[in-house]
């Protein structure tokens, strides 16, 4: 069924125009006709499902609307603290951290971090992330959309999470334990990515100071797109709702 993202608030019932975005989605690419049934969401937990009453250029009206409101959020709170990489791995990023249920996103500039953008170019990219996010749940069916921050330093990132409650993790390859040897969290995971290159010596020194637990993803070395998505799928395995 097609799903549409629609900024709040949503109506309970009645009738509803879909944002121009959405409406040119729906009658320009998927050409969709008076009658098919759709979903829309607000991106806070709302949904409503209803038909198209009225379809005409970049206007389309959703009527019979009813509330439906499917819970599909994981039980199990994330945030990716993810290095900034190259644009078409972090939109990557972005988008399968997204169906894979992650609560939050904070990108996060590394010494070896590929990508170096201006405040400008930050805020661009940060309003793209999230366009990313809202088709990402479009598509697998969330109606909660994740939390993405603007680019931090990591060194500053933490000090910010050096007294958070969550169970903290950074991938090594040098980690000395796995995430199954773990218990279970009782706040939530912060999990913590490098760049293409890695962290430095540094940065990961500072990382077990501050609390994070150093996380070995078996014997191979994993791309930082990989590791990202590997991590997030192992912990929806062991404590979300995989």
């Amino acid at each position: 069924m097609p799903r549409f993202y629609c900024p709040p608030p949503l109506p309970e019932q009645g009738s509803f125009d879909l944002p121009p975005d959405a409406a040119h989605h729906a009658s320009r690419v998927l050409r969709l006709r008076e009658g098919d049934v759709v979903e829309i969401f607000d991106g806070a937990g709302n949904e409503r499902c209803g038909k198209i009453a009225q379809i005409s250029g970049k206007h389309v009206t959703i009527g019979d609307l009813s509330a439906t409101n499917s819970e599909r959020e994981s039980p199990l709170r994330v945030v990716l603290a993810q290095a900034m990489a190259s644009s078409e791995k972090m939109d990557w990023v972005v988008q399968k951290a997204t169906e894979l249920g992650v609560t939050e996103i904070q990108p996060l500039d590394t010494e070896r971090s590929v990508a170096r953008l201006s405040a400008e170019r930050a805020e661009k990219r940060l309003e793209h992330w999230r366009q990313v996010a809202v088709s990402a749940c479009e598509q697998c069916g969330r109606n909660v959309l994740p939390e993405i921050h603007a680019p931090l330093d990591i060194m500053a990132w933490l000090r910010q999470t050096q007294g958070a409650a969550e169970t903290k993790f950074i991938l090594l390859p040098q980690g000395a334990t796995s995430l199954h040897a773990q218990p279970k969290p009782t706040a939530g995971v912060v999990l913590l990515i490098g760049a293409e290159g890695g962290f430095t010596a540094a940065e990961s020194e500072s990382a077990l100071q501050c609390g994070y637990t150093a996380i070995r993803m078996g014997a191979r070395v994993l791309r930082t797109e990989t590791a990202a998505v590997a991590g997030l799928a192992a912990l929806q395995m062991l404590w979300g709702d995989f």
